[in-house]
């Protein structure tokens, strides 16, 4: 399946949008003196500030529903149901008990929240963050089993928390951690309760079948579609100087594809190989 102009005008406007968002966090939200000089600056960006994250979030999301049926139909949405109930389950729970991520609690910054712990908007952006590694995955590992597949999905769903979390945890006060942690502020069980999560999302997406709906969507556009979702905490961390999060960020990337597009025959042969010299 090809993009069609359509896919490709909202893939912009995701782009844009995320662009637009960066430039004011650069110019206002790292140097909040600008504001205080201006007060009609101070006046427009107050409202923005308190409402940006909701609206990205949706935003990114409707771009993706938009695209998902226009080439599926409907056979998303009991996809959609099952990744929304699953990684709200694993926020309340976390926010409630600190299993799995650790305790932590969300700010007013995301808007409306079930039970007053879980923003609405949250599981929205899990879905957003899932749907394309799941595909990104099978591309990758074609040649693989099913379970190296999940464990390359949920390693390429994790790999976002480690610039998400800096840019909204540390940079901005969109949840907070009860005990800080060595990345900045971020206790390492988060990334296990990432992984954790990622493997259950991966495997109720392989259960419904998702594969069946989602290879009718052009893969180079949900590359470019993952790309926007990591754009704007990268964006963030290099804005504010923080090039050891960008780094890892992308080392983690780089390592990932190398390990993705390993095929398993070659790593058997290797094997074999080395056996057989030994």
């Amino acid at each position: 399946m090809f993009t069609t102009r359509l896919d490709a005008a909202l893939l912009a406007v995701a782009y844009l949008f995320i662009g637009v968002a960066l430039i004011g966090f650069a110019t206002f939200g790292l140097h909040p003196e600008l504001l205080a000089a201006s007060p009609s600056s101070a006046a427009l960006y107050g409202p923005i500030y308190t409402r940006i994250g909701q609206v990205q979030v949706w935003l990114l999301w409707a771009v993706l529903a938009a695209v998902l049926i226009r080439h599926t139909g409907v056979r998303w949405v009991p996809a959609f149901a099952a990744v929304y109930v699953l990684s709200f389950l694993s926020e309340f729970f976390g926010t409630g008990y600190g299993i799995p991520f650790g305790g932590y609690a969300y700010t007013a910054l995301l808007g409306g929240k079930w039970f007053g712990q879980v923003p609405y908007v949250i599981p929205l952006s899990w879905f957003a963050m899932a749907i394309p590694s799941f595909a990104l995955a099978r591309a990758f590992g074609v040649a693989g089993t099913p379970v190296r597949r999940l464990l390359v999905a949920s390693a390429i769903l994790v790999a976002w928390d480690l610039a998400l979390d800096p840019a909204m945890s540390h940079l901005t006060p969109y949840w907070v951690w009860s005990d800080s942690g060595p990345y900045y502020g971020m206790p390492w069980l988060n990334l296990l309760g990432w992984y954790v999560t990622g493997l259950v999302l991966m495997g109720a997406l392989t259960l419904l079948r998702a594969d069946r709906w989602i290879d009718r969507l052009d893969l180079r556009w949900l590359g470019a579609y993952y790309g926007v979702n990591i754009l704007m905490p990268v964006g963030m961390m290099a804005a504010a100087g923080m090039w050891l999060g960008v780094l890892v960020t992308l080392t983690v990337y780089v390592l990932l594809a190398a390990v993705a597009l390993v095929p398993p025959s070659r790593t058997h042969a290797l094997t074999t190989a080395t056996n057989l010299m030994t």
